[in-house]
């Protein structure tokens, strides 16, 4: 393996010879770098011509693909290019030597697992600080996020499978803290809950499930070794995520590229400086990353930037201008590649002058002017030597790429992606046992409960009043002069009844009798 990458030569006179050659170490390519220049000048080419490179010397490649065009990568470039002309006479003007085209060996990713492996995280890896940049929130917000984090690592002591995994797990948790009594509970345990800004933290967490982010959040989640694979002849996979869609949410996109920054620099050992980088790491519209971001997390990208070269990954952010990366970024990139600026306004020109300034000057000419002159397919390029030194800036013609210029079709891709060494591995997402479907049952064990204590109430109910109502109602005694039941329910026979009329007349008769021989008559 080359102990260089040979990036272009030879001024734009074609007078080019070996000794013009612009190399990059790879023992210093874990310095990071910077690949900038207007709209159209050539990044995207010279962003393909490195990470073939690095995949050709056994370096493992992560790149984003903004506009799709670098997914040609994956396949033999061509003599000539409608917008680059021919390659064979651009290659002999660099003193390059015979070109010859291959492809680099690729495996295709995507968020939303379209055009590519699905790639995943969960929200406990993503972490509150990165969540909270990603969702927009508030200090005190954040502070709401970082209790809820805090309350499930708690709840894992005691119950292992309460982990936060998917957006429905967030989503759940903050309902159960917004619960009457949970909240004073974890109030007085952790701080303050405000119902008011939990409701907000709940809110912003609906926009972030509406932007597509619970394709993103769940499992199986990326292993990083998957990542970092060579062939078995020794080359360096280039992992092209494809952004065409991703780019449209610009705060998901560029905060999951800090998240796998982050998750590198916290699981990869230090190995030093080491003869090639572990993996180069490509962070296309890298001004992305920068745009209203909270100090806090400012610093910590810096250290992440500063640390991340000991273990062995280089990164190489890729914008349009120099001043979209901070001065302390800035600072800690050693290879840089500037490709043409304008300079219509005050704006422009500032940053023209202050891109110049970035390189150590060469006395053959003017850097400032130099910039604005630059062709398409050309670059200002300085990178470090063998001792860490910034090269004389030159002016550079980029060599042709040995792989395809411009994107892949849909049955090319499709093609790649199924024969990809993870092809199967994260096509399905896996829904395990997580904090929601623990708060779940036992929201349904308290419902059940509660129904159960209900129905038992309503039954004491029931026969209280009962008890009540029959303690009002009195027992009526029977009639005075009525027959009993039994002799009401006797009925006489015709010749009883015939007796009982016969004694009756002979008794009354009887009694007028009587009557009359006591009073002497009968009243009539």
């Amino acid at each position: 393996m080359s102990e260089t990458i040979f990036l272009g030569g030879a001024d734009a006179d074609g007078s080019g010879t070996p000794d013009d050659a612009q190399m990059l170490l790879l023992k210093a390519a874990n310095r990071h770098g910077i690949v900038a220049g207007a709209t159209g000048t050539g990044k995207t080419v010279t962003l393909q011509v490195m990470a073939q490179a690095f995949a050709d010397a056994g370096v493992p490649v992560f790149a984003a693909d903004v506009k799709g065009d670098l997914s040609g990568i994956a396949f033999p470039g061509t003599e000539t290019h409608k917008a680059h002309g021919s390659f064979a006479s651009r290659a002999e003007a660099i003193a390059m030597g015979p070109l010859t085209y291959h492809p680099a060996p690729v495996i295709f990713w995507d968020v939303f697992g379209e055009k590519g492996h699905p790639i995943r995280a969960t929200i406990a890896e993503m972490g509150p600080v990165l969540l909270s940049r990603l969702m927009g929130l508030t200090a005190v917000q954040e502070g709401i996020l970082n209790i809820a984090f805090q309350y499930a690592d708690d709840r894992c002591v005691e119950d292992p499978d309460f982990r936060i995994l998917d957006l429905k797990d967030l989503r759940k948790l903050l309902a159960h803290l917004g619960e009457p009594g949970i909240r004073e509970e974890v109030s007085r345990k952790y701080g303050n809950v405000a119902a008011a800004s939990l409701a907000a933290v709940q809110r912003e967490l609906l926009v972030l499930e509406r932007a597509g982010a619970e394709a993103f959040f769940g499992e199986p989640a990326l292993e990083l070794s998957d990542f970092m694979r060579t062939t078995r002849d020794g080359r360096g996979y280039v992992n092209i995520l494809d952004a065409t869609k991703l780019i449209n949410s610009p705060k998901l996109y560029s905060t999951f590229l800090l998240w796998l920054l982050s998750e590198l620099f916290e699981q990869l050992p230090e190995i030093g400086d080491p003869e090639k980088p572990r993996l180069v790491f490509f962070f296309d519209e890298a001004h992305l990353l920068f745009t209203d971001t909270p100090p806090a997390l400012m610093q910590k990208i810096e250290q992440v930037v500063r640390l991340i070269r000991s273990k062995g990954v280089g990164v190489y952010f890729v914008t349009q201008n120099p001043r979209d990366v901070p001065e302390s970024v800035l600072a800690q990139l050693g290879n840089r590649i500037q490709h043409a600026l304008r300079a219509y306004t005050p704006m422009e020109q500032k940053a023209v002058k202050s891109a110049a300034a970035s390189f150590r000057p060469n006395p053959g000419f003017k850097t400032e002017t130099v910039i604005t002159e630059l062709g398409v397919g050309e670059a200002l390029v300085s990178t470090l030597d063998a001792k860490g030194t910034p090269s004389m800036v030159q002016r550079t013609l980029i060599r042709p790429p040995a792989s395809r210029l411009g994107p892949v079709t849909d049955a090319e891709r499709a093609e790649i992606v199924k024969g990809s060494p993870l092809f199967g591995r994260y096509d399905k997402m896996v829904d395990r046992e997580s904090a929601y479907e623990i708060l779940t049952k036992k929201e349904a064990a308290a419902a059940k409960l509660a129904e159960k204590a209900r129905l038992e109430a309503e039954k004491e109910k029931e026969a209280a009043a009962k008890a009540k109502a029959s303690a009002k109602t009195p027992a009526k005694a029977p009639a005075k002069g009525r027959a009993t039941t039994a002799s009401r329910s006797r009925r006489m026979t015709p010749t009883e009844r015939a007796a009982n009329t016969a004694a009756t007349t002979a008794s009354r008769e009887f009694t007028r009798y009587i009557l009359r021989g006591i009073f002497g008559n009968m009243k009539k």
